[in-house]
């Protein structure tokens, strides 16, 4: 029998709203796992930041980061594949957002293959409040002049502010290299009136992070479930063999969707696959793909 892939977005899709995972959704995922389901998680956010929220289960699959920048084995901490963005576009586009007072978090693989968050002085709200969103966090590196160095790798250049500070950055970068870069824009989840504004290899969206992880997985996209909530899911939906809404998405999503779920707060996700496991049984395959930097 072909193995099913069941995945899923996690802010706002698998998390609450207040970052946290339901007892009942950790214990369906976890259980699914101990009957070889397989269960992944591919999302806007890092490993280090999405193992702050999720590591109550005791995930072993490959997963997808970075809004599909990166595929990364967690079990034995390996990069697996992934797509780069030009050294000289990175340091293009972080002189763009100079010219309008403002610089990125700079997402990154160092030369050891881990993860580094550069950025400068933080003197911003929404940065400031991103920031201290990830205590302890050892991504993070303060530098006096950000650009991006020769050894590193480009996972995604982060604006945070409000969208009328965000978007002639957005227009002039797009007009620049709107052929060869992914760039997206959507709400903060967790900052009030504030905007998240990504730059990042033309292929680092959920639509190709799927595709390549479907393709290191040997798993047929035509058998993925996927689940979704917000227009950064849209690749998701478009790459996925069934695609599944939670009731709280965007309208955009809800008119993609084959079915609609309850919502992120009533444990839709789990619902749902644990009624799968009742129809399936162990053959039955999961996976998750999710949310924030």
């Amino acid at each position: 029998m072909k193995k099913r892939a069941y995945i899923t977005d996690l802010d706002g899709t698998l998390l609450r709203s207040d970052q946290t995972l339901s007892p009942y959704t950790r214990d369906v995922i976890s259980n699914a796992l101990e009957q070889d389901v397989v269960v992944t998680f591919a999302t806007a956010r890092g490993y280090i930041s999405a193992q702050s929220v999720v590591s109550d289960i005791p995930w072993k699959y490959p997963v997808i980061l970075y809004n599909g920048a990166l595929i990364y084995d967690g079990l034995n901490q390996n990069v697996m594949d992934g797509y780069w963005l030009e050294r000289d576009i990175s340091n293009e586009i972080i002189d763009v957002g100079r010219k309008f007072g403002i610089t990125p978090f700079y997402f990154s693989l160092d030369v050891d293959h881990r993860e580094r968050v550069l950025h400068e002085t933080l003197r911003r709200e929404g940065e400031i409040s991103f920031y201290d969103s990830r205590p302890h966090d050892p991504r993070f590196l303060e530098v006096k002049n950000l650009n991006c160095p020769p050894d590193y790798r480009t996972l995604a250049l982060t604006y945070i502010g409000l969208h009328e500070e965000l978007e002639p950055i957005r227009q002039e970068v797009t007009a620049l290299y709107g052929d060869v870069i992914h760039a997206h824009m959507m709400p903060d989840y967790y900052i009030r009136n504030h905007y998240f504004l990504e730059f990042s290899h033309t292929k680092a969206n959920k639509r190709d992070g799927l595709r390549l992880w479907s393709s290191h997985m040997g798993i047929d996209l035509e058998n993925t479930v996927v689940f979704g909530d917000h227009i950064n899911d849209v690749g998701l939906f478009d790459a996925g063999g069934t695609r599944i809404a939670v009731r709280n998405a965007h309208e955009r999503i809800l008119q993609l969707a084959d079915h609609i779920i309850d919502s992120n707060e009533l444990d839709g996700v789990a619902h749902y696959i644990q009624q799968q496991m009742e129809l399936s049984g162990k053959n039955t395959t999961i996976s998750t793909l999710g949310g924030q930097l």
